[in-house]
């Protein structure tokens, strides 16, 4: 990040959410270390000298960029319009994959669907997102998305991720009643 501020001569600017791992040099929450799959990449502290918040506009020359606050990949997670156009970053891909869903890393379900749905629902033709082909956004695709995300709110393999875990409620309901194993099977 430091080298690209130097060769592009900017200045840093991210969400506060971000903007405190940055700064800090946080290696877990910005992805930087990922033990279980061996990345070990160096995270310099980053001084981070504006801070955006939704509905900032970023001029560049002529161009003003609509800052969007889009968490749920990440809790200080922004994309930017540009007229009818979205640089999405991690928030969905061509494919309609998400960026990672991890708790570590700020993560959070809810707030990923809500930001799905205003992009479903956003007046933009073309989605730019950080890994991938730029794709039409599609309104179908994002739905379809969505209901996987809603679904992983109630499934234990997301972890401190999911909301509930429907299951644990149910068997310590079943614990409580004294209810084994087979009881609901037919007596033949």
């Amino acid at each position: 990040m430091l080298k690209a501020q130097r060769i592009l001569r900017t200045r840093i600017a991210a969400h506060p959410k971000t903007a405190d791992v940055l700064t800090s040099g946080d290696v877990i929450q910005s992805f930087a270390e990922i033990r279980a799959q061996g990345v070990h990449l160096e995270m310099p502290s980053a001084n981070v000298e504006r801070t955006l918040q939704e509905g900032d506009v970023i001029r560049v020359g002529d161009l003003a960029l609509q800052v969007w606050w889009t968490p749920g990949h990440t809790d200080g997670h922004l994309a930017f319009q540009l007229g009818r156009l979205l640089l999405s970053g991690d928030t969905i891909y061509r494919d309609g994959c998400v960026g990672a869903i991890d708790a570590h890393h700020g993560s959070n379900l809810p707030q990923f669907i809500g930001s799905l749905k205003r992009i479903r629902d956003a007046d933009i033709d073309w989605l730019l997102p950080s890994h991938g082909p730029i794709f039409r956004r599609d309104p179908a695709m994002l739905a379809q998305t969505i209901e996987r995300l809603v679904t992983y709110q109630h499934m234990a393999d997301f972890g401190t991720c999911a909301v509930d875990w429907p299951l644990i409620d149910q068997w310590e309901s079943e614990l409580a009643e004294g209810k084994m194993p087979g009881d609901d099977e037919p007596k033949g």
